[in-house]
Order: C-alpha cells, then structure tokens, then sequence
C-alpha cells in the first residue's frame, strides 16, 4: 500500500511569487509583510481524500481565481478516486491532479509536498498530523491543517516546533477551527472580550451529537486484513488515531472556552467519562465531563457525548459579572444579557469557505496567516481533559504539555501487527 501511482517531477518547492518584492528575489524562506500582491497560480495539493477533505479542497479552490489541485493522497485508493470524481464535477478546469500526482498509501502526504505544490491541505486522521505538518513546514509550503493537530503530548511538542518554523519562514498556517471565521462568533466573543459581561466566572459548553463512525462488529472485519488498515478504515474508534470524540469533536467547544479566556491555557482540570454503549474492538468513551480550572477560581465547564438517538446540543454560556453571554452554534444567533442587551443580525457567510478566503488572500498580500499556537493550545486542552477523565486524576497544564504517553505508533507498516490498547479505567490507567 505504500506504492504510488506515479512520481512525478518535482517543481520549485516554494511558490516564486512569494518571494518577489518590487521584481528583486528575495529569500526563499517566505516573503515580506510589505510586499505587493502576486498573482502566480497556487499549486495545491490534499492530503487526505474523505469528505472532509473533498470540501476542503472545494473550499480552497473557491477561494481563489488563480488556483489549481493539483496532487492528492490518500490510504485507500477509493477514497482518493471519489474525491477526485466530485472534485472535478464540482470545480472543473481548476482540478488539474494526472495519474502519475495521484499517490496511494502511507507515504503519499510525503509525494504531495514533492510533487510541486505551493499549500497542502492536511485533512487525514488526527494522528498523523504533527508528522504531516512537520514535513509540509520543512518544505516551505502554505498550509491549511484540520483540528484537531494531534492526540498526543508529544504531537503537541512536535506542532510547536513547527509552528515556530512557520513563523520563520513566513508561511501561512490556517487551522480548522471554523467558528474563529464566522462573522457571528467573531462579533460575540469581541463583545465577551470587550467587557459586555463584564469578569468571566464561569463557562459551560456541551458537544452533544452522534459519532462520526461507529465501529463495525468483528464479524465485518475480512479475512487477511491487517490491523493497520482496519484501524485506519475505522479511524474514529481508535484513541492514537482520532483523539477520542473529545479530541476529534468537542474539540470545538473547547476552542469556544479558549478563545473567550484569550487563549490564556486553564491551570489544570478534572473529568469523568466512559463508554454506554458497548463497541466491540475500539477503544474510546462515548461521554465526558472536563471542569477547567483558571486563575482567580475562573471555571470551565464542558459536556459532550457521541451517542446516537439522544438529545443533541451544541452551545456555549458564558457568565460575567455584568451579564451573560450565548454562543448557539448552528442553532440560532448568539447574543449578550446585560447592562447592554446585544443580538448578532448581521451576515454569516460559510465559515468553511471563509477560513479558506482569508488563508488564501493572506498569501496573496504578503502577510500569512499562523494560527499554529491557538490551533496546538486548543487541541492539548481536549487532550489535557481527556487525560483528565482516563486516569481519574487531576492534570496540570505543564503535566499534559510534557506527558511522555506516545500514542502514535512510530515508522507504522501497512502490514504491521498493532494490538489495541485497552479502554482507559479511571484509578487503574496510569497517567505518562
């Protein structure tokens, strides 16, 4: 499976136009903040062909007059070849990805970035996305990368690193965090953070939905396939590959947290969490409960479950001393209870097509987006949380920045044997 169709010719590995100021060269690490607007085509390349990754790059491709994908990868050569076919339907001409840029297996994202492409769009399972971005990064490409970054302490460290490489070399960083890009969410948390309800005191979020993909029994697993690849076919499940439904899906809400406290990461935090409903051979929970806590006994508090056929919520509350304030996610506009009452009214354009907009003009005018602290420090919290709720124990900042709990098997083989961890007990899993 770590075969490609093709390898093809690689071209510049940094966009020429980037490092144009006034018709003089200049470093090839990146471009200057003043320099005027170019107008090359951007080669883009995907990586990670699901439905994520097909709107992403529909996105991209949107979002830009002079653009073109133009290399793709994926595990599975299925997925690859019906995102390519709605990819073209859907967007035309710009789809410019021949057989020999079209790479299947474990080592594609890597034939992507040497393809020639100037911005990767890193959409696989989150466990691969430190590596991913680590090597776009080293090669000097634009990225949009999918949230959550990593599900581990030492994925976070390695994404630091890299976001310090992509300040730089003056790349731009856009992560997946969407509600950061919606003109609604934007108006509310500037009024949160404008003093409207006054000193935060308390915040309570839920992330009540379904699973994204519910685990197969046994019994559907084919003869002869390996572990890998039916982890892989069932990412979700599997906590080094997703997260856990915390990681790979509250995560938003948690953003939500974060971003209302500035972005100041809480102290500590505390969680409960488990599964309900039994799921033969995965090994995530399907609820928790993290209570962040902040300086000046400052509190956080978030729900969430992954169950089907229950009463789904997807909202933030954030108490003052002044007011409230309420974020509805897609359930309404969000607004402000205090001295001052406040409705959102005005546009909420596609927040997906908006962080793709603003990644793309951002290069454009020389001046790159990086949200690689804020996309690291909101991923880590999930993690911190889910930390939180597997060992019983209490978890510090500093304790799940530097946890040494690898869940990412390294140099992992198509055919490799990799045994499932068992589910977490509280009191019994030990902390890393």
């Amino acid at each position: 499976m770590n075969q490609s169709f093709h390898h093809p010719t690689s071209r510049r590995d940094f966009i020429k136009t980037t490092a144009v100021l006034g018709g003089a060269l200049m470093s090839p690490l990146g471009f200057s903040a003043s320099a005027a607007p170019n107008t090359e085509k951007l080669r883009i390349g995907l990586i990670g062909c699901g439905g994520r990754g097909t709107g992403a790059a529909s996105q991209a491709l949107n979002a830009d007059k002079n653009v073109a994908l133009t290399a793709m990868a994926d595990v599975f050569e299925t997925n690859l070849r019906n995102s390519l076919g709605n990819l073209q339907k859907e967007n035309g001409e710009k789809v410019q990805v021949p057989d020999a840029n079209c790479f299947v297996g474990l080592d594609g994202y890597q034939k992507v970035i040497d393809s020639g492409v100037d911005l990767v769009i890193l959409t696989t399972p989150p466990g691969f996305r430190p590596q991913h971005l680590k090597a776009a990064v080293d090669a000097g490409k634009h990225i949009f990368c999918e949230k959550p970054v990593a599900t581990d302490g030492p994925g976070i460290r390695s994404v630091l690193a890299s976001v310090e490489e992509v300040k730089r070399k003056k790349l731009a960083l856009v992560a997946g965090f969407c509600w950061r890009y919606n003109n609604a969410e934007r108006a509310l948390f500037q009024q949160i953070q404008s003093g409207a309800i006054g000193d935060i005191r308390a915040i309570y979020g839920t992330y009540y939905t379904g699973p994204v993909k519910p685990m197969p029994p046994a019994s559907d697993r084919p003869a002869g396939m390996s572990d890998v690849e039916w982890q892989l076919r069932n990412w979700y499940n599997f906590g080094w590959l997703s997260g856990d439904g915390l990681v790979e899906q509250a995560v938003h809400a948690v953003d939500w947290i974060a971003w209302a406290m500035k972005d100041v990461p809480p102290l500590k935090c505390v969680a409960v969490g488990g599964r309900q409903i039994p799921a033969e051979g995965g090994n995530i929970y399907d609820h928790f409960e993290i209570n962040y806590e902040y300086a000046d006994n400052v509190r956080a508090f978030l729900g969430c479950r992954q169950i089907p056929n229950c009463s789904n919520d997807n909202s933030a509350t954030f108490y003052g001393s002044k007011g409230i304030a309420r974020e509805l996610g897609f359930a309404g506009m969000p607004f402000v209870k205090g001295e001052t009452n406040w409705k959102y009214a005005g546009e909420r354009p596609d927040m997906y097509q908006v962080e793709h907009n603003e990644l793309f003009a951002s290069i454009r005018a020389g001046d790159p987006i990086n949200d690689g602290v804020r996309l690291a420090h909101s991923s880590l919290m999930a993690i911190m949380g889910r930390m939180a709720a597997y060992t019983g124990q209490e978890v510090t900042w500093d304790m799940a920045l530097n946890s040494q709990e690898h869940l990412v098997p390294e140099n992992l083989k198509w055919d490799d044997e990799l045994p499932v961890k068992p589910m977490a007990l509280p009191g019994r899993t030990k902390f890393i």
